[in-house]
């Protein structure tokens, strides 16, 4: 099987997909006059709106729910994959897919809410890329195609990256246990138990939705993703000697990378997509389920999300890991090293790294707060993965009544604690592997569509900045009217607006 995954990630995580990745991140950013920095102000306002209803969720839930699903092991265990196998270059390629990737976020989240509607069964809002290709693409097949893709991705291939990382993080606190035979897998009975901690946990919390996804999200992930910012802050600052040289280095290896330029590059797309999820399709989910006045504002709000989690979150773990010193960096392929800086027996693609520059500095505090962070981090990824995959499974559902929705959900939560307790249990680098597979098919489906979507549909993501721009400064009511551009099935704006003409009398 694990034969069979890497010769998928070989054709998946081609060279192509590498750049198309770059490339819509950077056509995107020149359509929309680079929005990412034009609007900065924007994104951070609209992220503390407070508008929500009982079907939707508000803004800053939404954005922290994306949050949830952005800021994983990707940002602690995978930044440290990008430094081990693509140096310290590696970093930079992630800065660079995060500011184009930013401009990808803000149009595919803008697409799914335009394209969202309210379940018939539950009321809430649902949107994605499966209801946007359906929709806007005018192509069923292609949208049934990615809601399938999306639920093996995020029923099956991502979870188990996300539990591996709590594993591999308690355990090298712990240890892993007298040894046994569990499952068919030699594995250690405390490996066993935490695995058997995060599967009950997640199995309590996706039995409520997306509400109670999105309330537990918005109180963990920004107060652990502050206190994580605030020990890296203060590495660096107990350092601070050293971060013109760390940042030196990240900078001189681009022009002369020690893992190779397609190391470096290749790591830093790959954990950087991995990560910020920009183009791979996830963040429209979270987005369509917002309650807003017009679709840009979800767009912007997304957008803002990559910022976090890339620019500020990521970077965090990079310095601290290069300030300390604590990394290896080696040839994938050969397996030999290029750079020994710790021992050759710590596995490059856990939190190992981050656990050894923190508790470098705070001791072994700074080994049960990344265990700790992790933990959290990787639970709200987890909870948000099943989000995802409900929604597609709704989507696939929908025409067929309430009982096979309830079925197809239940298969999807049983499928997601069984790869999460897989994915505790097995190593890392054999799990990363299938998290790979998971964002990379994704990601090929959702870019090449909305590219399509772009040159078929009247470049409808710039039209609706434009309008939302315009309305901005004449200080208007912010209101969205879909005929007014000719966007035909926005089925949801279009009997938004029915019930505001009738209660205003029209």
């Amino acid at each position: 099987m694990n034969e069979i995954v890497n010769w998928l990630n070989g054709i998946i995580w081609s060279p192509a997909l590498i750049y198309m990745c770059l490339g819509a991140g950077l056509f995107y950013s020149i359509m929309t006059r680079f929005v990412q920095l034009r609007l900065f102000g924007e994104m951070v306002r609209l992220v503390f709106s407070k508008t929500k209803s009982d079907d939707g969720i508000s803004s800053f839930q939404a954005f922290v729910v994306a949050l949830a699903n952005r800021v994983g092991v990707g940002n602690i265990a995978g930044v440290a994959a990008a430094i081990g196998f693509g140096g310290p270059s590696a970093v930079f390629w992630m800065w660079v897919v995060a500011f184009l990737g930013a401009s990808t976020a803000y149009a595919e989240s803008t697409l799914s809410q335009i394209y969202k509607e309210r379940d018939p069964i539950t009321g809430q809002y649902r949107g994605g890329p499966a209801y946007y290709f359906e929709k806007g693409l005018g192509q069923k097949w292609y949208a049934i195609l990615f809601a399938v893709a999306m639920i093996i991705s995020c029923g099956v291939f991502l979870p188990g990256v996300q539990a591996n990382g709590v594993a591999s993080a308690v355990t090298r606190i712990t240890g892993e246990g007298n040894l046994v035979n569990f499952l068919g897998l030699e594995v250690g009975t405390l490996r066993i138990a935490v695995m058997a901690v995060v599967v009950v946990a997640v199995g309590v919390i996706i039995l409520g939705g997306i509400k109670r996804i999105a309330s537990f999200a918005e109180i963990v992930v920004p107060f652990m993703a502050v206190s994580y910012i605030v020990l890296a802050l203060l590495i660096m600052v107990m350092n601070l000697d050293k971060i013109p040289a760390i940042f030196g280095l990240i900078m001189g290896d681009i022009f002369n990378p020690m893992a190779g330029f397609g190391a470096a590059i290749g790591w830093g797309v790959k954990r950087g997509v991995y990560s910020n999820e920009a183009g791979q399709g996830t963040g429209p989910h979270h987005s369509g389920a917002a309650e807003v006045d017009h679709p840009s504002q979800q767009g912007l709000v997304q957008a803002f999300s990559v910022y976090v989690d890339t620019l500020v979150v990521c970077t965090a773990t990079a310095f601290m890991i290069l300030t300390m010193g604590t990394y290896n960096v080696q040839n994938e392929k050969t397996k030999e090293f290029i750079l020994l800086n710790v021992d050759k027996s710590v596995e490059i693609g856990t939190p190992a790294f981050t656990q050894m520059a923190l508790e470098t500095t705070f001791g072994a505090f700074g080994n049960y707060f990344i265990a700790v962070a992790i933990f959290f981090f990787a639970f709200t990824t987890i909870l948000a993965y099943y989000h995802i995959a409900e929604i597609n499974v709704v989507y696939l559902s929908r025409f067929l009544g309430k009982q096979a929705q309830k079925t197809g959900l239940m298969i999807a939560k049983i499928i997601i604690l069984i790869m999460v307790g897989y994915g505790a249990l097995n190593s890392a680098g054999a799990i990363w592997a299938w998290g790979d597979v998971g964002v990379g098919m994704t990601a090929w489906l959702n870019i090449i569509g909305i590219l399509i979507m772009f040159f078929m549909g009247s470049r409808v993501t710039m039209r609706m900045l434009a309008d939302y721009e315009a309305q901005r400064k004449a200080g208007s009511k912010i209101v969205f009217d879909p005929t007014k551009f000719g966007i035909k099935n926005a089925t949801f704006w279009e009997e938004r607006l029915r019930q505001n003409d009738k209660q205003n009398g029209q």
